[in-house]
């Protein structure tokens, strides 16, 4: 019987997310397999994905937080706001000073409209921009809005060309894209800009320290690392219910709320197993997500 859980995966570079999927399904033997956030093919690092039962979790992960590493080529801008993408400018970057490059990134911090690249996956009427794109349309996409909590410029190197790679740390919130804040920082210091190297290291409280290499994650009997009731203990906040309140609950029935706001997990008391997923109303807990529902 395959497991119920989250597999952290290390995703290689030249891969999609769909491609982390397919391989996941094979090695769990299920169809039921999901990823919470996609990367792309371009970047490397933490990918959270979804067997079975965990799959139904993924829609409330992918509203985590992320950590980002990443190189910014300064002076060239592309037509996708990264290295895979048509050189379209090309500026040298000897006025870029330390003090200007901390002022950009600075000014890319906080909470923030965000116009997102238009090769994303975002759907316009029902098709992908990037696909739009790719068939010539001129696509410009509705700025969105983003939390940047840090960009930040850890190292320079001048590059030949009179261009200027810039590695940095970003923390931000889910929907905010690393290549867009690229593009951003060249635009805002006059040069241009494109996104050359990315590595997602942290998505929610997983880390890149936790995430196994495809090869790695088919050495093992079973690929899920994290069972599902581990996986909820680790994403949400918990609710420890008695016997009585898990036999409710695996009915869809509500239980007595305890003023805890958000959507939180309903754990037994007699194992700590997943039992549901509740949101608060009025005087109720009611389930919006039951995982072992009676039969």
């Amino acid at each position: 019987m395959t497991t119920s859980g989250l597999v952290v995966v290390d995703k290689p570079a030249g891969w999609t997310s769909h491609d982390v999927v397919a391989r996941l399904r094979h090695l769990a033997h299920t169809r039921r397999v999901g990823h919470a956030g996609t990367l792309d093919p371009m970047a490397t690092g933490v990918l959270v994905v979804g067997v079975e039962k965990a799959t139904r979790l993924l829609r409330y992960l992918a509203l985590a937080d992320k950590g980002y590493t990443g190189t910014i080529r300064l002076g060239q801008a592309t037509t996708t706001d990264d290295a895979e993408g048509e050189l379209i400018a090309s500026v040298p970057v000897s006025a870029v000073t330390t003090e200007r490059l901390t002022a950009a990134t600075a000014a890319l911090t906080g909470e923030l409209e965000q116009v997102p690249s238009a090769v994303s996956a975002i759907k316009i009427m029902g098709k992908r921009s990037y696909a739009r794109v790719r068939a010539g349309e001129d696509v410009v996409l509705a700025p969105r809005p983003v939390q940047v909590t840090r960009f930040e410029p850890t190292a320079t190197r001048p590059v030949t060309g009179g261009l200027l790679d810039v590695d940095v740390i970003v923390e931000c919130s889910s929907g905010t894209y690393v290549r867009a804040l690229a593009r951003d920082l060249g635009a805002g210091l006059g040069v241009g800009g494109h996104l050359t190297a990315l590595r997602r290291i942290r998505v929610g409280p997983f880390r890149a320290e936790q995430a196994l290499a495809l090869d790695k994650l088919a050495q093992l009997d079973d690929p899920v690392t994290l069972s599902l009731s581990d996986a909820v203990r680790a994403t949400m906040p918990v609710r420890v219910v008695s016997a009585g309140e898990a036999h409710e609950l695996t009915f869809g029935r509500p239980i007595l709320a305890t003023g805890q706001g958000g959507t939180y997990a309903a754990c037994a008391a007699s194992d700590g197993s997943a039992i549901a997923l509740l949101e608060e109303t009025a005087e109720k807990a009611r389930p919006v997500l039951v995982f072992a529902p009676a039969t």
